[in-house]
């Protein structure tokens, strides 16, 4: 008796049944968001706590170091903390420049025999442009637009009107976080409860795995953060004479900027520059030169930080922590921008450390992964 089609049946009906719980993961995934996103956000939190639950761990009183659910508080409070003092003493003062720049008015175009020639020049180039024409002052007064549109006040307004979904989303991050925090397997034990059991133990591994080289990496990049907002408010303040509060601003703004990677950094320059221009025609600071000198001593300035960071930090943030290779990193941000622009540009790396690691564990047979991981094992 031929039971080829019975056979053919079952395994039809085993591949209907994982498509249909995977659809109803995706729903339950779709319905519950809000909820995933608490818990996404609070695994990212104890991955960056882990390290300092580790460092207070080895403070000890009498040959014993203090419960994990008090290293798990404490945990908690310094990262919230942080991120408070950012929001209430960074962001004022980054929005306070932005205000300033948007009410800058009478600007007028200083003498200056190259500033002279290159109006000069557009003017012979473009006809219809009056005689009188000010290149810096179209540009200075694109700025003012752009900035102006930015209602500060709107902002504020839709933040106070989301207080309370913000201290709800906050108190269930800093809770589960807690979890996490106090019992470090537990994230693994939850997961790979929900696997077969001759698979149990590679999932925890892999697991642990992920969450080891994921705190590298989200550590790395806080710090990488850190250090590139001190390098530009530094660089502006000592080399190009911006004020203090400036120059923290536009440090605080590159420093969030290059978490984005390729683009940000970019963009941070840019709008640097721009803002460093704006300012010193409209409240006179910087140095006493040429505002095309200026410009050209802010543009080295973040031009010089960000080959810190790219010959510096990043390897040490990329290679050593997630093990990847810049080629990689590349094309695989690349891909992630091309599908989910800039917030796949900033979930390319961790997603694409959890794939790295699953494919080292259960496929580790295919020559694709051998080759991807030799690097890692060298």
């Amino acid at each position: 008796m031929d039971n080829t089609h019975p056979r053919n049946v079952d395994k039809l009906a085993g591949y209907v049944i994982r498509l249909g719980i995977l659809a109803i993961l995706a729903f339950l995934c779709w319905y519950f968001s809000n909820v995933l996103v608490y818990i996404i956000l609070a695994f990212i939190t104890s991955l960056i706590g882990q390290p300092l639950v580790r460092l207070m761990r080895k403070a000890t009183l009498r040959g014993k170091s203090a419960p994990d659910w008090i290293l798990a508080i404490l945990a908690i409070v310094i990262i919230f903390s942080g991120l408070a003092l950012i929001t209430t003493r960074l962001i004022p003062v980054v929005t306070d420049v932005f205000k300033e720049v948007s009410l800058f008015s009478n600007m007028r175009l200083p003498e200056g025999n190259v500033i002279r020639s290159i109006n000069s020049w557009i003017v012979s180039a473009i006809p219809g442009l009056s005689p009188d024409f000010d290149a810096v002052g179209v540009v200075i007064d694109y700025v003012k637009g752009v900035v102006s549109n930015i209602s500060v006040s709107g902002i504020l307004g839709s933040v106070a009107s989301a207080v309370s979904s913000l201290a709800i989303g906050l108190f269930s991050v800093a809770f589960i976080s807690f979890f996490f925090l106090k019992d470090e397997k537990l994230f693994g034990n939850i997961v790979a409860a929900l696997t077969p059991d001759h698979l149990e133990g590679s999932v925890k591994e892999a697991i642990s795995d992920t969450e080891r080289l994921l705190s590298r990496y989200f550590v790395g990049l806080l710090l990488e953060m850190i250090c590139v907002g001190l390098a530009v408010f530094l660089g502006l303040w000592l080399i190009a004479g911006v004020s203090v509060g400036y120059a923290i601003s536009i440090g605080f703004m590159a420093g969030v900027l290059n978490i984005i990677p390729y683009v940000g950094p970019l963009i941070g320059e840019l709008m640097g520059v721009l803002l460093c221009v704006v300012l010193k025609y409209g409240a006179g600071i910087g140095l006493d030169v040429n505002i095309w000198v200026f410009a050209l001593i802010v543009l080295l300035v973040m031009l010089g930080v960000q080959l810190i960071d790219n010959f510096i930090l990043q390897p040490l943030i990329y290679s050593t922590s997630i093990q990847a290779t810049p080629l990689e990193i590349f094309i695989v941000i690349l891909i992630a921008g091309h599908i989910g622009g800039i917030w796949g540009m900033l979930a390319a790396i961790p997603v694409y450390t959890v794939i790295r690691v699953i494919a080292g564990r259960f496929y580790r047979d295919k020559k694709i992964v051998r080759r991807l991981m030799h690097d890692r094992e060298n």
